[in-house]
């Protein structure tokens, strides 16, 4: 195989480990033959074969891997048993490292860390100061920016946000069109999605399922209740829409409790129960 660059002997030392920077020995993709691209601290860091390369004062180093058509460049930093492919780009001052791996159409950029073991791909973009870790899953199109957090074994996919201060971790799930932001934190077995918000200091946690339209910016905007007299698996009622997400139904209280009773006696009585028991604090508080 016809080596497509060359280390040269331009070097810089990087945690106790020198680099050299790379130079074209051929034509290919964007780059000319003759151009100097980044740092690498071995040839197994970047591979002599397909379009990927290293710009700029990039550096991949460790045992990390850069192949496919992946671009590194700016600042970013790629480092010890990451991998970086396909059509992914990594780029300013963005670090990718530990065994984190980026590739097929995702965008890392600006001060973004992806580390651990977490995944970035499909067309995703990380960006600003946002962090992915842990084992942590971000993928589809979703955008991940600001100061955002997402680890644990959180995923975050289809045309979800995450951004400006807010955290995805545990086994939480964001999805679809649904958009996390300022303080909020989602945790546990959490799921939001289709078009919901969440936002403020608000906590979604638990068995909660956030959907449809609702907006939630308080600890007050949502219930998650208990089937205690059959399946024993949670539900949630979320306020901004008055809607009840069980199991594949979601609808309003009428319907749930109308599709209820088609199910059983016991099951109509008990879920009719805490569909008035809400409607009760709802009155409440606008009396309040």
């Amino acid at each position: 195989m016809e080596k497509k660059y060359k280390l040269t002997k331009e070097t810089i030392n990087v945690v106790s480990k020198t680099l050299y920077r790379i130079e074209a020995l051929r034509d290919f993709n964007d780059v000319k033959k003759g151009d100097k691209g980044g740092f690498v601290e071995k040839e197994e860091n970047l591979s002599q074969s397909d379009n990927c390369w290293v710009y700029g004062n990039a550096k991949v180093y460790g045992d990390a891997k850069v192949h496919d058509n992946a671009k590194v460049s700016g600042n970013a930093k790629v480092y010890g048993d990451a991998i970086v492919s396909n059509n992914a780009h990594v780029y300013g001052n963005a670090e990718v490292c530990n065994y984190a791996e980026v590739y097929d159409n995702a965008e890392v950029y600006g001060i973004a860390w992806v580390f651990d073991n977490a995944k970035v791909h499909g067309n995703t973009v990380v960006r600003g100061n946002a962090k992915v870790r842990g084992n942590a899953t971000v993928f589809g199109y979703s955008e991940i920016f600001g100061n955002a957090e997402i680890f644990g074994d959180a995923w975050v996919y289809g045309k979800a946000r995450v951004f400006d201060k807010a955290k995805v971790y545990g086994h939480a799930e964001i999805f679809d069109d649904a958009k996390i932001y300022d303080d909020a934190k989602i945790y546990g077995l959490a799921w939001v999605y289709r078009n919901a918000e969440v936002f403020g200091n608000v906590e979604v946690c638990g068995d909660a399922r956030i959907c449809g339209d609702a907006k939630v910016e308080s600890n007050g905007d949502y219930i998650v209740f208990k089937n205690w007299w059959s399946s024993g698996r949670y539900f949630t009622w979320t306020k901004s829409n008055d809607m009840w997400k069980v199991g594949c139904f979601y609808g309003t209280g009428k319907e749930l409790i109308d599709k209820a009773y088609r199910d059983s006696e016991i099951s109509g009585r008990e879920y009719e129960r805490i569909v008035k028991y809400v409607k009760t604090i709802n009155n409440d508080l606008e009396i309040m």
